[in-house]
């Protein structure tokens, strides 16, 4: 399969077997010397054979306290998925690594862990919108630009590692960076928006309004110069991660062009077959 960035990845369910039972060996010692995580302290796996975003991530997760697990093979990352499902909170993953194929990796997973454990993709290394559905299918939480910058991951990934702050997500979404006025009676804010769905958007602000403010937010989506407004009501409200609102009035050419670059956005390295 063609990937965008234009690698092909193959999978051979035998491929290095025993480098992963050798790899499961290593983990769980790893384990045993770095079991002091807390309630609060969270371990995310981050498996990507590409180094920026390893680093990356792990200064997002170094900078909040939280343990980024860095994993650089399928190998790896099986075996550390065996030996430390019990502490691991989440799991961040290209599927374009080596030996990887896409859906075949997260089924992989999902021998391993039942289901139980929320994996989030690089949008970068999905091939086409069927295995969105297939990945749908296979219970993937959602989906990261790997380009993100270090400021924007944690809000990104905050609603799963603590699910229970916040609401279930509808719509896919995608990280953005764009800057946004939000409106709260006669105050006006400048902010900026860290990710964009159809259903909502997260805001990063110094100053999150709390549940249930109504917001009137005004925005131009890049490459337009419209303004758009919609009004929403704030659904989660985190002091390091900023706020989320979900839409609740929106003029319907307003949604179609959200709709459209959310679409367009997501899948813009993407090479569909015909």
């Amino acid at each position: 399969m063609l990937l965008g960035g234009g690698r092909v990845a193959f999978c051979d369910p035998n491929y290095n077997e025993n480098l992963i039972k050798s790899a499961t060996n290593h983990a769980r010692h790893t384990r045993v010397m770095t079991s002091t995580s807390t309630s609060t302290r969270k371990t995310v796996a981050v498996a990507t054979d590409t180094a920026f975003a390893r680093d990356r991530f792990k200064a997002a997760l170094d900078a909040a306290g939280h343990r980024a697990m860095i994993i650089k093979s399928v190998a790896q990352l099986l075996a550390h998925v065996r030996a430390d499902f019990d502490d691991l909170h989440l799991i961040v993953v290209d599927l374009r690594m080596p030996h990887a194929s896409g859906v075949e990796l997260v089924k992989r997973i999902r021998k391993l862990d039942r289901g139980r454990l929320p994996i989030l993709v690089f949008s970068g290394s999905v091939g086409s919108v069927d295995e969105v559905r297939e990945l749908a299918s296979l219970g993937v939480a959602g989906y990261l630009n790997e380009y993100s910058a270090v400021e924007h991951i944690l809000p990104s990934i905050a609603p799963h590692l603590f699910p229970a702050n916040f609401p279930k997500r509808e719509h896919a979404r995608v990280v953005m960076g764009i800057p946004v006025s939000y409106r709260i009676g006669k105050t006006i804010t400048a902010a900026i928006a860290m990710d964009l769905s159809g259903g909502g958007m997260a805001i990063r602000t110094n100053n999150p309004p709390v549940r249930g403010t109504v917001l009137r937010v005004k925005f131009a989506l890049p490459g337009s110069k419209r303004q758009l407004e919609v009004e929403g009501v704030v659904c989660w409200s985190v002091s390091k991660a900023g706020t989320g609102m979900q839409f609740t009035k929106v003029k319907p050419t307003d949604q179609q062009l959200i709709n459209g670059f959310v679409e367009a956005h997501f899948f813009r390295s993407v090479k569909l077959e015909t």
